[in-house]
C-alpha cells in the first residue's frame, strides 16, 4: 500500500472522486487503507466523527465496491486494493471510449440531420455584413454549402480579387463541382479580357460546370449578388465605383420571398446577355458582324444618325438621358411630323424634377417612360438600325447628352432584333411619368386635417379615421444643411440638452418613396416613409417604417397612414399615440432587428424586411421586399410641420436629396423616377403632445 500512497493524498483523493466517491467517502477510504482492518466504532473514534455518520459512509463504500467485510466477529472493515480500483477505472474509461468511437458515425449523422432540419425550419431573417474580410469569409461558406446551383453577378475586378483570395479554389475543389451549375454574369472589356481568358482556361482543366455571360445593357443597373440553391442570397448596396473600399456593406438573407425576387432579376438579366466566348470573339475581331462598325468621326456619325431617324417609317425607340428628354422637347415639331406620318415614337429616360414638365408635354404627342439612370443611350429605327452612344453615367453627369464620338452602329438583323426585344422588355416594365410626386403627395393638404378616408365596404370604420396634414413652415434659425447637421452633432455632444417631458425629439435620417406598382403586383399605390433614428434621440435608436395607401374619400383619393413597423418595444406606445385617429394607429407592428433592416451608405438608403406587413384592406398585405433609395442632384433644405389627428404637432427640419426609387418585390423589380423619392440625410423632428399646444 505504501507505493501508491507515495502518489500523494490529494492526487489519490482526486482519482477516487473521479471514480464516484464523495469528499467524505474518499477521506474514510484513505484512512482505512493506512490501517489494518478495523471495526466501525474504532474508525469513528480514531477519525473523531459521529458513529452513525461513519457507519452510513462505510455502507455506501461497501455498496460502491471500495470496502469489504471480514468474516470474523465482530465484523471489521478493510479496503479493496487501490490497484484493483485503478484497473477497474481504466477499463471503464476504455469501454466508454470504445463505445463513443463505435457510435461516432451514428452520432454525427444524427447531429447533421438535426442541424439540416433546424436550418430548413429556421426563421427568415436579415444579417448585415460589413468589411471585405467578413464578406469574403461568408462567400466561402456559401460556396462550400452549395449543392445544385450558384449564381453570381459581379464585375471583373471583383471576380479577380475573389480569385486572389482563393474563392475559385474552393469551387474548383468542391466534391460536387461536376454536379453544381455555376453561373456568372460579368461585363468584360478589351482591358480585362485577357484576365477573364486566363480564368476560363483554369475552369477547363477541372470538372467545373462553369457558364458565363456578358449583359447586353451592362452591369451598372443591377446589384452585385450571390444566390445559392434558392436558399440564401448575399447582395451589396455599395456602388460599383466604391467596390475596392474596405467598408463594403452587403446583406445576407434566407427569406424565400426575397430570394425569389432577386433570382427573378438574375434570370431576366441572364436572358438578355451574350455568351462570354462570343463576347470575347467580338472584342478580338472588332467586328461582331460584317455590318457592324464604329463611327469615330463626330460629323459623319451625326449625319448618319439624323438621316436614318428621318427615314423612319414605322417605329423609333429612344433610350436617352435626363437631358435628352429636354432636347427632344425642344425638337417637338420634328416629333409631331413623325407621328403625323404614322411613326410610333417611344422615349425612355430617367425622369427627374428638372425634366418632369418636359416629359409630360412630350407625352401628349409620343409615349414617354422612366428608366433608371444607368441605362446606356441607344436608338432603334424600324427594327433595322441600332445606334449606341458612348456615355459614362455618374451622379454629376445626370444631365449629360449623347456623345457622337465613336458611336456603335449595326444593321445586322439578328443583332438589332435581339436589342429590340431587350428594349421592348424594358419598355414593358417601365412606367409613364406621373405629375404626382412624393412631395406633392405628402404635402397635398394645407388644411388643418385631411378629409376623412372612406370606403363603401367599411363605412362605419372609416368614418372614425382621418389622415395627416403637412404644412410648410419658415424658420429663420434653420437656413442651411450645416444648421441641420449641427443640431444632430450637438445632440450627440449634449444628449441631455432640451430633454423635456413635454416634447419628443428624434435625430437621424429618413426617406420617402412613392410606389405606383403595376397590376401584377396586386398592391395599391403606396407611399413609404423610412426612419433611421439615432441613439441620441429621446427613445434611443430605432429603425421604423410608416406606410400610406391610396384610398377613396368623399372628396377624391387621398394617401392615408395604413401601417407602422418598428423594432423598438419602448417606442411602440409613442407611435400608437402619435398615429391615433389614423388606420395605422391600430396597425402598429413590432418586428425583430433581424426581420427589418435599414442601412445608409453615402447618398443611398436601403430598407428590407422579411415579414408580411398587413395593410388596411384585408386583401392587401405587403410581402417581404427591399427598397433602394438613391439620392441625386443638389442638397435641399426645408422645414415643415406635421399635424396629426391625435393632436400631436411635429416640427421637422431636414436637408436631403431627391432620389430614385427601386422596389424589389416578389413579382419583379420596380424602378421609379427621381420624382418618386426623397432622401433626408439629416433629419430632426420635434413632437409636441396635445397638452402643450
Amino acid at each position: 500500500m505504501g507505493k501508491w500512497l507515495d502518489l500523494g493524498e490529494e492526487t489519490i483523493k482526486k482519482l477516487l472522486k473521479n471514480s464516484g466517491l464523495t469528499e467524505k467517502e474518499a477521506e474514510v477510504y484513505i484512512f482505512l487503507a493506512k490501517h489494518d482492518p478495523l471495526k466501525g466504532t474504532e474508525i469513528a473514534k480514531l477519525i473523531k466523527k459521529d458513529k452513525g455518520q461513519v457507519f452510513y459512509i462505510l455502507k455506501r463504500l461497501q455498496a460502491k465496491g471500495f470496502v469489504e467485510l471480514t468474516l470474523d466477529y465482530p465484523t471489521r472493515y478493510m479496503t479493496i486494493p487501490f490497484e484493483n480500483i485503478l484497473n477497474s477505472l481504466i477499463k471503464a474509461r476504455q469501454e466508454e471510449v470504445a463505445f463513443i468511437q463505435e457510435a461516432k458515425k451514428d452520432l454525427l449523422d444524427y447531429l447533421r440531420k438535426k442541424h439540416l432540419t433546424e436550418l430548413e425550419h429556421s426563421v427568415e431573417k436579415f444579417a448585415v455584413i460589413k468589411g471585405n474580410k467578413r464578406i469574403y469569409s461568408k462567400i466561402k461558406r456559401i460556396i462550400r454549402d452549395t449543392k445544385h446551383q450558384l449564381s453570381i453577378v459581379a464585375t471583373v475586378p471583383s471576380l479577380l480579387h475573389a480569385d486572389r483570395l482563393g474563392i475559385f479554389d474552393i469551387a474548383f475543389t468542391h466534391p460536387l463541382r461536376s454536379q453544381i451549375q455555376y453561373r456568372f454574369l460579368t461585363e468584360i472589356s478589351e482591358q480585362n479580357m485577357n484576365a477573364i481568358k486566363d480564368l476560363l482556361k483554369r475552369t477547363h482543366k477541372t470538372a467545373f460546370n462553369f457558364r458565363a455571360r456578358n449583359p447586353d445593357l451592362g452591369l451598372r443597373l443591377f446589384p452585385r449578388m450571390i444566390t445559392r440553391d434558392n436558399k440564401e442570397i448575399l447582395f451589396f448596396i455599395t456602388r460599383r465605383t466604391d467596390e475596392k473600399r474596405k467598408d463594403d456593406i452587403c446583406f445576407w438573407t434566407n427569406c424565400k420571398t426575397l430570394i425569389q425576387t432577386f433570382t427573378a432579376v438574375f434570370e431576366d438579366l441572364w436572358r438578355n446577355s451574350t455568351d462570354i466566348q462570343e463576347k470575347i470573339a467580338e472584342i478580338e475581331t472588332g467586328e461582331p458582324t460584317p455590318r457592324t462598325y464604329i463611327i469615330d468621326d463626330v460629323n459623319a456619325a451625326k449625319k448618319k444618325y439624323d438621316a436614318i431617324v428621318q427615314s423612319a417609317k414605322d417605329e423609333i425607340i429612344l433610350m436617352t438621358s435626363s437631358k435628352g428628354i429636354i432636347e427632344n422637347w425642344k425638337n417637338m415639331p420634328l416629333l409631331k411630323e413623325y407621328t403625323k406620318k404614322g411613326v410610333s415614337v417611344k422615349i425612355m429616360a430617367p425622369i427627374v424634377s428638372e425634366n418632369l414638365e418636359a416629359a409630360q408635354k412630350l407625352s401628349k404627342i409620343c409615349a414617354v417612360k422612366h428608366v433608371p439612370i444607368d441605362y446606356p443611350e441607344a436608338t432603334i429605327v424600324d427594327g433595322k438600325h441600332f445606334f449606341q452612344f458612348k456615355t459614362s453615367p455618374t451622379d454629376k453627369e445626370l444631365v449629360s447628352t449623347p456623345h457622337f464620338e465613336n458611336i456603335f452602329y449595326t444593321n445586322d438583323f439578328e443583332y438589332v432584333e435581339k436589342m429590340k426585344n431587350m428594349l421592348d422588355d424594358v419598355w414593358k416594365n417601365a412606367r409613364a411619368p406621373s405629375p404626382v410626386t412624393v412631395e406633392s403627395i405628402l404635402r397635398k393638404s394645407r388644411e388643418p386635417s385631411l378629409p376623412l378616408p372612406y370606403d363603401r365596404r367599411y363605412p362605419s370604420y372609416f368614418e372614425k379615421m382621418s389622415g395627416i396634414s403637412i404644412e410648410e413652415r419658415k424658420q429663420s434659425g434653420i437656413a442651411t444643411e450645416k444648421d441641420v447637421l449641427n443640431k444632430i452633432i450637438n445632440a450627440k455632444k449634449f444628449p441631455g440638452e432640451n430633454r423635456s417631458k413635454d416634447l419628443m425629439r428624434l435625430y437621424g435620417s429618413m426617406a420617402n418613396a412613392a410606389i405606383h406598382p403595376p397590376d401584377h403586383f396586386n398592391l395599391p399605390d403606396i407611399v413609404i416613409s423610412v426612419f433611421h433614428i439615432e441613439k441620441q434621440s429621446m427613445l434611443g435608436e430605432e429603425d421604423a417604417m410608416l406606410l400610406y395607401i391610396r384610398l377613396e374619400t368623399p372628396t377624391g383619393h387621398s394617401y392615408v397612414p395604413a401601417a407602422f413597423v418598428g423594432d423598438k418595444p419602448k417606442a411602440q406606445a409613442f407611435w400608437k399615440h402619435w398615429l391615433a385617429g389614423t388606420p395605422a394607429g391600430q396597425n402598429v407592428q413590432l418586428v425583430k432587428k433581424d426581420e427589418f433592416q435599414i442601412r445608409i451608405h453615402g447618398n443611398t438608403l436601403f430598407a428590407g424586411w422579411t415579414v408580411q406587413i398587413p395593410l388596411l384592406h384585408p386583401q392587401y398585405s405587403l410581402p417581404p421586399a427591399c427598397l433602394l433609395i438613391e439620392g441625386y442632384g443638389d442638397i435641399k433644405v426645408d422645414t415643415y410641420t406635421i399635424l396629426s389627428p391625435s393632436g400631436y404637432k411635429t416640427e421637422v427640419e431636414r436637408s436631403g436629396l431627391e432620389a430614385f426609387v427601386t422596389f424589389f418585390h416578389p413579382a419583379s423589380k420596380y424602378s421609379g423616377p427621381g420624382t418618386d423619392g426623397f432622401f433626408a440625410r439629416d433629419y430632426v423632428a420635434t413632437t409636441y403632445p396635445p397638452s402643450t399646444r
